[in-house]
């Protein structure tokens, strides 16, 4: 196997058994599931192995069958696993109901006491994990676990500042996570202090920081772009080592239906991207993911930020189309896509 070329890029999290119903199933109702695994930031690292990066994923899973096959599967899609550790627990589990129309999907968490949601700050050795690495990426889905894994979170991005390492976190905000008694707002923020990308999507600087753009309904699925300069100014006077904010702009028409966009800013200025028609939708679930893991991409690329943006956009458009997690797409066919190539046709 060809070793990867280009900048190293690390990634912290959890990976997951996702367990999702078939289409049309409920939860309640199914005796099948589809099995697979994902996690956001282990999608993250799988989308940049894809595009021919050396990313790596660091975490921990448990010394048994599932948390071996967990590894595997990072694995076979090109990702360096060897900062994936073994430790006593469990492996989370999430269970997905795959929407239609007008009835939304829903996800159910089973991640209590896995072997992320037990890791500490001195569960780690970033010097190690960090040697050589660009870039180091991280959520707030890990934080949202347990005030342990906070600290662990925390430790790896004040780690990857002092190795020299850009840092990009995604807000990622999951009401249904915080429940060991942290403040999203305040957690988050030790956090994002650290950061030099902040990566969102259409409400998670509200739901996080209280920070909401004007002009956008995001319960009636109406997103207006121009709103998010503003969102994204304030959060540069409260972060100001931030020097690029990126966030996804869906909007909802149903579950199958949505447009799909995204804007960036920079000290320099402030891009939207074209916006795309996905219907009918196969599979949502990661597009976030798929969005940073294009910014991340094409900015180590050298790409300017507009075309950065754009060619995150795509990306996550293409992972809309695919059933899992991870978006399995190359540079080639993102590239075409931002390009203007999205009829669909037979490539023969």
């Amino acid at each position: 196997m060809t070793t990867p070329a280009g900048p190293r890029v690390v990634t912290f999290g959890e990976i997951m058994l996702r367990l999702a119903a078939p289409e049309g199933t409920r939860l309640a109702g199914t005796q099948h599931f589809d099995a697979t695994y994902g996690g956001g930031e282990a999608n993250v690292a799988a989308s940049l192995a894809g595009y021919g990066l050396p990313a790596a994923f660091v975490s921990r899973v448990p010394a048994n069958d599932l948390g071996e096959s967990a590894v595997r599967f990072l694995r076979g899609l090109g990702v360096d696993t060897s900062g994936v550790g073994t430790a006593a627990g469990r492996l989370g589990i999430y269970f997905l109901e795959p929407g239609a129309s007008q009835r939304a999907s829903r996800v159910i968490y089973d991640r209590s006491d896995s072997c992320m949601a037990t890791a500490t700050a001195g569960s780690f050795d970033w010097e190690r994990l960090l040697d050589g690495a660009a870039w180091f990426h991280t959520t707030g889905i890990t934080p949202a676990l347990s005030a342990a894994a906070a600290g662990a979170a925390l430790a790896g991005v004040r780690a990857a500042r002092a190795a020299g390492a850009t840092v990009s976190v995604d807000l990622n905000y999951r009401a249904k996570l915080w429940g060991w008694g942290g403040s999203a707002a305040e957690v988050m923020a030790g956090i994002v202090a650290e950061a030099d990308v902040l990566i969102g999507n259409e409400e998670d600087a509200d739901k996080v920081f209280g920070i909401r753009a004007p002009g956008s309904s995001v319960t009636d699925g109406r997103v207006d772009p121009a709103g998010y300069a503003s969102v994204a100014a304030t959060l540069s006077e409260r972060f100001p080592r931030l020097r690029t904010i990126a966030f996804t702009q869906r909007g909802s028409i149903s579950a199958s239906e949505n447009t799909w966009s995204g804007v960036l800013w920079t000290r320099d200025g402030f891009h939207v991207a074209r916006s795309y028609r996905i219907a009918p939708i196969v599979d949502r679930v990661g597009a976030g993911d798929s969005f940073a893991a294009g910014l991340i991409y094409a900015l180590l690329d050298g790409r300017a930020p507009g075309a950065a943006l754009e060619f995150a956009v795509a990306a996550s458009c293409l992972k809309h189309t695919i059933r899992g997690d991870v978006n399995q797409v190359s540079v080639a066919e993102v590239d075409a896509l931002a390009g203007g190539s999205g009829s669909g046709r037979v490539e023969r």
